[in-house]
């Protein structure tokens, strides 16, 4: 029974290690990641969303002149 409590003990210490290696490692590149996201991410969204918003707007007044054009009887 000993040996299986030491075994246990191991795996819980070895489980509690890579966790703390873990947690410390994301401490350390969340600021980067964060960094990424401002400076590039959100511009190039910004960017597309903006090109998206003119391009349905051009479509949208084209379809509204082809309803002026045809009307309904």
């Amino acid at each position: 029974m000993n040996d299986f409590n030491r075994k246990v003990e191991g795996a819980s210490a070895r489980v509690g290690k890579t966790i703390n290696d873990a947690a410390e490692r994301l401490e350390k590149e969340i600021p980067e990641f964060i960094n990424y996201l401002n400076n590039e991410v959100v511009p190039a969204v910004r960017s597309h969303s903006t090109k998206a918003l003119r391009v349905a707007s051009q479509k949208l007044a084209e379809f509204a002149d082809y309803m002026e054009q045809h009307p309904t009887k």
